[in-house]
């Protein structure tokens, strides 16, 4: 039985290029996903060996989608597709069980043999990002990365980023409008940002949206 993967990015022709390399690899690409909410169900529907994820999609990021597909009785390995080299970010994704991180300026062999790794069991890297995740592992030993949002703070930067109204993030997330202004004003807090330009800018750099 070939290898089975989940391929989930809002990019077409990202997606499209990814699947042609690797079924040239003799991997199967069971299905496709613009996104987070889409992967999610796609996992949950197929029970594919291995998801690959970018982190900057639309509804739910990469890191949120990662959360819920690995909950599964029996989840597939997560890897994530990134531009990042930010510890924050790598030890969010390392606490929800992601198990590859492949930066998207690697060449197709990467990306192969993160899938093949994590398949096995193991944890790939791409070097670009080795020392984010000794940071991370330094945060989980109890050395701080200062202004961490939880993961339900960065959905809603997320979608206050993409121009979501309030009501509509309530809807998307969930909860209440008042749960949704609580944690507007706690993330403007902890980042010492006072507009939504500056929320976009922040998801930006964060790499929860792309420009």
């Amino acid at each position: 039985m070939p290898l089975r993967v989940l391929l989930a990015d809002d990019h077409l022709v990202l997606r499209q290029g990814l699947k042609a390399l690797l079924e040239q690899q003799g991997i199967e690409v069971v299905g496709e996903a613009s996104d987070g909410h889409a992967a999610v169900e796609l996992a949950r529907k197929l029970a594919p060996d291995v998801a690959v994820l970018d982190v900057a999609m639309p509804g739910l990021n990469g890191v949120a989608a990662a959360r819920e597909i690995t909950q599964a009785a029996a989840p597939p390995r997560v890897i994530l597709l990134t531009a990042l080299e930010d510890a924050r970010f790598v030890a969010d994704a390392l606490r929800v069980g992601v198990r590859g991180f492949v930066l998207k300026a690697q060449g197709a062999a990467d990306l192969i043999r993160a899938i093949q790794e994590v398949y096995r069991g193991g944890l790939y890297v791409s070097p670009g990002v080795s020392q984010a995740v000794i940071d991370a592992c330094n945060a989980a030993a109890g050395t701080p990365i200062p202004d961490r949002l939880s993961e339900r703070e960065r959905q809603v930067v997320q979608l206050v980023a993409q121009g979501k109204a309030t009501k509509e993030i309530a809807t998307l997330l969930k909860i209440s409008v008042k749960t949704v202004e609580f944690h507007r004003s706690r993330i403007m807090t902890k980042l010492n940002i006072h507009d939504t330009a500056g929320l976009v800018r922040y998801a930006i750099r964060e790499g929860l949206i792309t420009p």
